[in-house]
């Protein structure tokens, strides 16, 4: 009997001492020795590692934990909560997504001395979507974001001698009046810096 209680002991008393080294170390997929400083250490010369796919990022995940890794399949790239469960905040890693842009050239009309107004997220969809002349090979369109609230809107130049009162909402719709001077001494339309950044 006390040979049995003893054995009992040295194997419970070996399991507490293993176990630490044990659970120390990272999982290994495809490898007997995972890196230390790995919880998961996968290795494979011939394959990668699939993470999940999801559409609306943003709306699919309830409560998503900081630093969650996801592949989002509306904006083609990786993206990970840098901000809280209660407060996400997707953002796009991938080396691939520019992170800004210049807007499309549009010549905004200044005929009106007010009430003028362009929507910059719908002409740059449009002129992404469907470019007139494209190279030899190139894809019928060009990769454009889903939503206007994908990106950030930013005025960056225009001239004060014919716009003022310029401003641009947070879904890309431009709106500005016109000087009168500008109405007799210009021509019917003019430009604007616009440059789309990526959130």
């Amino acid at each position: 009997m006390k040979k049995i209680n003893f054995l009992t002991l040295l194997l419970i008393f070996l399991t507490f001492s293993i176990s630490p080294v044990v659970f120390s170390q990272g999982t290994g997929i495809g490898t007997k020795f995972a890196d230390s400083s790995a919880a998961l250490d996968v290795v494979n010369t011939n394959a990668g590692v699939l993470i999940p796919r999801i559409s609306n990022v943003a709306t699919s995940i309830p409560k998503p934990a900081n630093g969650l890794l996801v592949y989002d399949l509306d904006k083609q790239c990786l993206s990970q909560n840098t901000g809280t469960p209660n407060a996400p905040n997707w953002v796009a890693i991938s080396g691939n997504v520019v992170k800004f842009f210049y807007m499309p050239s549009v010549a905004l009309d200044i005929t009106k001395p007010t009430g003028n107004s362009y929507d910059l997220f719908d002409i740059y969809k449009k002129q992404f979507s469907t470019p007139r002349v494209m190279s030899a090979g190139a894809p019928a369109a060009i990769p454009f974001f889903a939503e206007s609230t994908d990106l950030y809107y930013y005025i960056t130049h225009y001239s004060d001698l014919i716009f003022h009162n310029v401003k641009v909402s947070s879904e890309g719709i431009l709106t500005y009046d016109v000087n009168l001077d500008a109405l007799t001494n210009s021509d019917r339309s003019d430009f604007m810096n616009i440059v789309l950044v990526v959130k």
